[in-house]
């Protein structure tokens, strides 16, 4: 196991702006205003602009998930680039690797997507891609931060230079048949399995239903009525109860369940239990490297996943290299090594064969059709390996960072003492949220209840 350019404890926030997924919060309260939208888009304009090496097409790329601020956010953003001079072409509620595959086969300067992913319908964010259809790395975006501050006033377009707005009408079909491509043309079709997909009343309602179809599945769909408060209500990646109760009602194969924005799966098997990503990593890992396509034998997670799948790949022959939290963090360990698998245990599952970014829908296909290849049921075909305990525990705090103080820093190190080699301690800031993240895991469920609690107390003390 490896680390990739991660070796830390504890990680916090290092942007006021910007997250580990681009810009969140509440709707209408900072940083989430109509306001820094719009100026987020301006200087994200300007970025570019600057950056220009004469192949740029002046084109940016806007969709959203259906979540109620959507309309309001889309328009700030759109307003801010056309001031600038770019032409923007709105597509409406998409999935966001679909914004991620636009961006790059119309050859565009940027692709925004307007989601908070998982989070209510209270919540919402901006999400930037870049020419090459991945998310902007970290050196742009300090430098679009640096900007949102700044008055746009003087680098304004002139009047005869606005850019101009059209829509895309036939950007579903586009991604559709993107993801369907995926899929291995050796099995032709998933005639005979039964599928339930949970489309967490966001921005999959209508495609992953209709590519499922399209593959010949019998397809129940649920959490596919959204009406711009009920995102993630109750259903989807998070929230898989119904999801679950469909599968064991209906006698299905399987069932699938998206988050808001559909880049994040999470699976539940014909008995009505949830497969996590760690599992689908580990089921795709072997899968790929029986093919002989997964790169360097070498699979790329975060620090999250649990040192189950860590053990079980040793066994398995096959490597592991660990990142830091976020999506973008593992892409970018793939990019830069050549790997061709990655994701997170909450189910953002990263396959550069076929995508820039997570794809939920593009991963289902996979494990759809690893099912698809064998008589096994799949709560045996995707029961890789037996995890660790682990406990992830969140604490709210409010002003100062809490971490850095000592008596936070002392109860950590105890932690680590207590579990020594039977585990390990994770303890980091929430890249979305007011949160303290706190995970340990190990071979004793009780220690690590007991390490996780500890810690979480002591934070919370600091914190107050």
């Amino acid at each position: 196991m490896r680390f990739a350019g991660f070796g830390f404890k504890i990680l916090a926030m290092r942007k006021k702006y910007f997250g580990t997924d681009g810009i969140r919060g509440q709707a209408n309260r900072f940083p989430m205003t109509p306001e820094i939208a719009m100026k987020a888009a301006m200087a994200t304009a300007y970025v570019l602009q600057t950056r220009r090496d004469g192949a740029e097409t002046n084109r940016v790329i806007v969709g959203k998930d259906p979540r109620l601020s959507g309309y309001m956010f889309e328009y700030a953003i759109c307003a801010g680039f056309v001031a600038m001079g770019l032409d923007v072409i709105q597509v409406g509620p998409i999935p966001t690797p679909g914004i991620a595959m636009l961006t790059k086969s119309m050859r565009a300067d940027v692709g925004v997507m307007i989601s908070a992913s998982h989070n209510s319908f209270k919540d919402n964010g901006i999400k930037f891609f870049g020419p090459d259809g991945y998310k902007l790395d970290d050196a742009i975006e300090a430098e679009i931060e640096a900007l949102i501050e700044e008055d746009f006033t003087d680098k304004l377009a002139p009047p005869d230079g606005c850019g101009k707005g059209k829509r895309l009408d036939d950007a579903l079909g586009r991604y559709v048949e993107h993801v369907k491509r995926s899929f291995p043309r050796a099995q032709k079709s998933l005639e005979g399995m039964k599928v339930v997909v949970d489309c967490a009343n966001g921005a999959a309602y209508k495609v992953a239903p209709q590519i499922l179809w399209e593959l010949e599945a019998e397809v129940i769909a649920i959490g596919v009525t959204p009406d711009g408060r009920n995102i993630n209500a109750g259903v989807g990646a998070t929230a898989t109860d119904r999801l679950q109760a469909t599968v064991l009602a209906s006698g299905a194969d399987v069932g699938i369940a998206l988050d808001g924005d559909a880049d994040r799966l999470i699976v539940v098997d014909e008995k009505g239990k949830r497969v996590d990503g760690d599992q689908l990593m580990a089921a795709l890992a072997v899968n790929l490297k029986e093919r002989k396509r997964l790169a360097q034998d070498t699979l790329v997670a975060t620090v999250m996943s649990n040192l189950g799948l860590e053990h079980f790949l040793r066994d398995k022959e096959i490597n592991l290299v660990r990142t830091q939290v976020g999506d973008r963090y593992v892409m970018e360990a793939m990019r830069e090594h050549g790997y061709t698998l990655g994701g997170e245990q909450s189910g953002h599952i990263v396959m550069s064969e076929f995508g820039t970014t997570g794809d939920g829908l593009m991963a289902a296909l996979q494990v759809l059709a690893i099912l698809n290849a064998t008589d096994e049921p799949a709560s045996e075909a995707l029961h890789m390996f037996e995890p660790y305990p682990q406990i992830l525990k969140n604490v709210k705090y409010a002003g100062a960072m809490p971490l850095g103080q000592q008596s936070v820093q002392d109860a950590i190190a105890r932690a680590e003492q207590s579990l020594a080699t039977q585990g390990r301690v994770l303890v980091r800031a929430s890249g979305t949220e007011p949160l303290i993240r706190v995970m340990a895991e190990g071979q004793d469920l009780q220690l690590v209840e007991k390490t996780v609690d500890d810690i979480c107390a002591v934070i919370a003390n600091a914190a107050a």
